[in-house]
């Protein structure tokens, strides 16, 4: 089964890394399908049941974006709260419609993985800044699993170093 890629970035024209990793994923529309929230909803005015109905479509969910601000770009958390409803994504009688699912994120950071540990410059590792992704994951019971960094991106903004994103970045989402 294809896996479903939900993009989020405010302004991918001017994307390096996620905007060459769509590229690739569009090459492959028998494994992946890519949804990209900014992209569909410009007014970011979400369709609620057309997202819903997509996520029950899929048995893998990937959500993709660059990390600032320690978070993700403000849609996924607008999405987050009116997609993953009580009746629908979690609560007794809701059937916990993403439950089961695989899902994990894929970003890109702007600097070195060394900057994200204890004796780092941001004091906290990746998974530590991601906690609150993988609590709302297992809220609504899904299946979390490890997600895929790729960091660098301010000090290395070579062609090479992109390319050499895209096989790990495939290879991620293959082995979920």
């Amino acid at each position: 089964m294809k896996t479903l890629i939900i993009v989020i970035h405010p302004d991918i024209e001017k994307s390096v890394i996620n905007k060459r990793w769509i590229e690739e994923l569009n090459k492959h529309p028998e494994k992946y399908k890519v949804h990209s929230l900014y992209e569909v909803y410009p007014d970011e005015k979400i369709d609620v049941a057309k997202e819903q109905q997509l996520i029950e479509s899929y048995d893998t969910i990937v959500f993709q974006f660059p990390f600032y601000w320690f978070s993700s770009p403000p849609l996924l958390k607008k999405w987050f709260d009116e997609v993953l409803l009580y009746g629908w994504a979690y609560g007794s009688k809701s059937g916990y419609k993403a439950g089961g699912k695989k899902i994990s994120l894929a970003v890109t950071a702007g600097i070195d993985e060394e900057g994200y540990r204890a004796s780092g410059k941001y004091k906290y590792t990746m998974n530590e800044l991601f906690r609150p992704y993988e609590l709302t994951f297992d809220y609504i019971k899904a299946d979390y699993k490890e997600p895929f960094v790729y960091y660098g991106i301010e000090n290395d903004p070579s062609e090479e170093w992109i390319e050499r994103s895209v096989p790990m970045y495939l290879e991620f989402l293959d082995s979920l």
